[in-house]
């Protein structure tokens, strides 16, 4: 009995280790979903349609990073195994991008402003989250192949994102304001929480365990898979493009959705200060219902609970919609959603991983570094032209960061962001599930892959 507590408890930790990445990362995706536009335009003065644009290009660089990325992690032969030693060697770099990030020196002049975001921008997204983030994301498959285990490990990863989401939602503005509501504010907040997010990549790299092998190894070596052969695996994948193209699609809401919130309060509920009550309830809400959804995965399997997400988001949405600006209903809005974000979140990464096994079985390629990667391209991209479109939609709608009051057209801008695009790409989403069945074939892949391995 005291074993099989010790066993327990080991496995929590190691989870809640695992959930601590995705606290990190989201320190800065956070930070540059919700507030980067704002900053830029409200404290930094650079102009929404540039900085779209500059987020829009560069995610051409990243994708190519993350590529780059994946091949490495693939490649990485270390005593801690190929993603985790990624995490100790970037943690640092990574909290210092975000300061800089954070630091744009608002006397300058136009022009070198730009040069300078662009520089930041993709010094944070293209070299030093890719560096990070990628190898995060492989690091499911490498610790179990069991899918229920890869189900639980993804709600630890869901619950402390969201952690790291309300932790930035709920602190940013008001440390901002306690450093004194200008330019500089923002570099000593982002000095605050770079070292939150270092603390959280120790206890990730400390607390985890790479266990899983591919089938091809031979003589305790895994054998390197040429770059053109994985990126071929890859197109065979039908689920794999199915879950990258969802991503993509998320990502791109995440950042559209995720950017007008803070528009959205301050100029439709005239408070920016609700912010922190919007997402904090649909966060709290989210980590509540992460509790119970481990249970719903296994009577009904990721991708229906998955689907089951889809629709309550869609409900939520137009719930608030139709709010007339109600607090009762914002709120009831935001908990429909809270868990509905629960049942995507707890199960898309999960199902990423899946899609790692399924790969190799119909190809005989394991590659999670660039399976992970060029997902990561793929919600990169969705994430670029979302925060490019968010830009580009403020702009026709005739946004000014500076008046005192926002024209019709803007506002209703400001609405599509935030209420009209997520709903479309939710019911995109439900469409795409339609064809994924990978749930019912996984049992009788990974029995089979096995019986490859034992033949070795």
């Amino acid at each position: 009995m005291e074993n099989k507590s010790k066993l327990t408890l080991s496995k929590t930790v190691e989870r809640f280790s695992y959930g601590c990445g995705d606290f990190g990362c989201n320190i800065i995706y956070t930070a540059m979903s919700a507030f980067l536009m704002l900053y830029y335009t409200d404290y930094a003065g650079v102009s929404a349609l540039a900085v779209g644009t500059i987020m829009m290009m560069s995610r051409v660089f990243d994708g190519i990073s993350d590529i780059i990325m994946g091949v490495i992690v693939d490649r990485t032969k270390s005593k801690f195994g190929k993603a985790r030693p990624w995490l100790l060697r970037m943690c640092v770099p990574f909290a210092v991008s975000g300061v800089l990030l954070f630091s744009v020196p608002a006397s300058w002049a136009p022009v070198p402003k730009l040069v300078y975001v662009f520089i930041t921008y993709n010094l944070v997204s293209t070299v030093i989250y890719t560096a990070i983030n990628v190898p995060y994301s492989a690091l499911n498959a490498l610790m179990t192949q069991d899918p229920y285990e890869r189900s639980v490990l993804s709600i630890f990863r869901n619950l402390l994102a969201t952690a790291g989401t309300l932790t930035i939602n709920t602190c940013t503005l008001p440390l901002v304001e306690y450093f004194g509501d200008n330019a500089s504010a923002w570099t000593k907040t982002f000095c605050v929480l770079g070292i939150l997010a270092v603390a959280a990549f120790m206890i990730n790299f400390f607390g985890t365990k790479e266990r899983v092998k591919a089938a091809n190894v031979r003589d305790g070596e895994t054998e390197d898979v040429p770059f053109a052969v994985g990126i071929r695996a890859l197109f065979k994948n039908k689920y794999w493009i199915m879950m990258t193209g969802m991503l993509a699609l998320f990502f791109l809401m995440y950042s559209v959705n995720g950017g007008a919130t803070v528009y959205y309060a301050k100029d439709i509920l005239g408070d920016r200060n609700l912010v922190g009550t919007i997402n904090g309830i649909f966060n709290v809400v989210q980590i509540v219902a992460m509790f119970f959804i481990a249970m719903l995965v296994k009577k009904y399997g990721k991708r229906n609970v998955f689907s089951t997400g889809l629709v309550l988001d869609i409900i939520g949405m137009l719930i608030l919609n139709f709010s007339n600006g109600s607090m009762g209903l914002i709120v009831i809005s935001s908990i429909i959603r809270g868990i509905g974000n629960a049942c995507g979140g707890a199960t898309m990464w999960a199902m990423v991983s899946d899609t790692i096994d399924y790969g190799e079985w119909k190809t005989g390629v394991r590659t999670e570094g660039l399976v992970n990667s060029a997902c990561s391209f793929g919600y990169k991209i969705g994430n670029g032209i979302g925060s490019a479109l968010l830009g580009l939609i403020l702009e026709i709608g005739g946004y000014v960061g500076e008046a005192a009051a926002q024209t019709a057209s803007a506002l209703m801008s400001i609405k599509v962001c935030f209420v009209w695009i997520p709903i479309v790409v939710y019911l995109t989403g439900l469409l795409i599930m339609k064809f994924y069945h990978l749930d019912r074939e996984f049992d009788g892949i990974i029995a089979d892959l096995k019986r490859k391995a034992g033949t070795k």
